[in-house]
């Protein structure tokens, strides 16, 4: 799972990181616009979010990913600790408000809620076999030995394993996992199915993941090949 920071006090937010990084793969971002653009375009599981960044504040940060009918979970993390000032932060669109100075496990647990709140289908593990998805680490294990699976490959190995026993095309894993205003083809899909693919075989897994040429993808629980395979 994947956390954004945007915070612009850099000690802070290594610290926020340190934090987080054994559960969950963090990203940072230091200034109102930079971490616009990151909201927007990368896929997070939730933000965090201070409120006096430079070039412009946090609410408008806020606004700006709400009205991009982006939905993802946030969360503010300030020093401003006024009424008014959580009730602006809640009316713009977040999810919780956490003051400074904080504990860190109330911010693990914080972060775990309002994600948990956000998803209905969420989970702490995915399993498949003796394949398990450590969500909160981002880390695949097959009899407890890490696959090297990470970001986008992850998103759609989770995504196949979720719809198992069903073909999924390269169009929706495409719309899925890069989005309908992704300036790459649908050709990649291909690569990330191939990367996935090498590293299962490591561990005779690949018997499970079947290509349907020209179609796309399917985690079955049958060993068995296809026919276009």
């Amino acid at each position: 799972m994947k956390v954004l920071i945007i915070e612009d006090e850099k000690i802070l937010s290594d610290t926020i990181k340190d934090v987080l990084k054994e559960d969950y793969e963090v990203e940072q971002a230091y200034d109102g616009e930079e971490g616009e653009k990151f909201a927007k375009k990368g896929k997070y599981d939730a933000i965090i979010l201070d409120l006096m960044l430079p070039i412009y504040d946090g609410y408008t940060v806020l606004e700006k990913i709400r009205s991009s009918m982006l939905f993802t979970p946030v969360l503010i993390l300030t020093a401003k600790d006024s009424l008014e000032d959580k009730l602006k932060g809640f009316n713009s669109g977040a999810d919780d408000y956490l003051t400074k100075p904080f504990a860190k496990e109330e911010l693990k647990a914080r972060i775990e809620a309002i994600i948990r709140r956000n998803n209905p289908n969420y989970k702490k593990e995915i399993k498949f076999k003796n394949l398990l998805i450590d969500m909160k680490k981002g880390k695949v294990f097959i009899d407890k030995k890490e696959l090297k699976i990470q970001g986008k490959q992850l998103d759609m190995l989770i995504y196949l394993i979720e719809y198992q026993n069903k073909i999924i095309t390269k169009e929706q894993i495409f719309d899925k996992i890069w989005g309908f205003n992704s300036e790459t083809s649908t050709d990649v899909v291909e690569v990330y199915a191939t990367g996935i693919k090498r590293e299962l075989k490591k561990y005779d897994y690949d018997k499970f993941f079947k290509t349907i040429k020209g179609v796309g993808y399917m985690i079955s629980q049958e060993e068995r090949k296809l026919d276009n395979e």
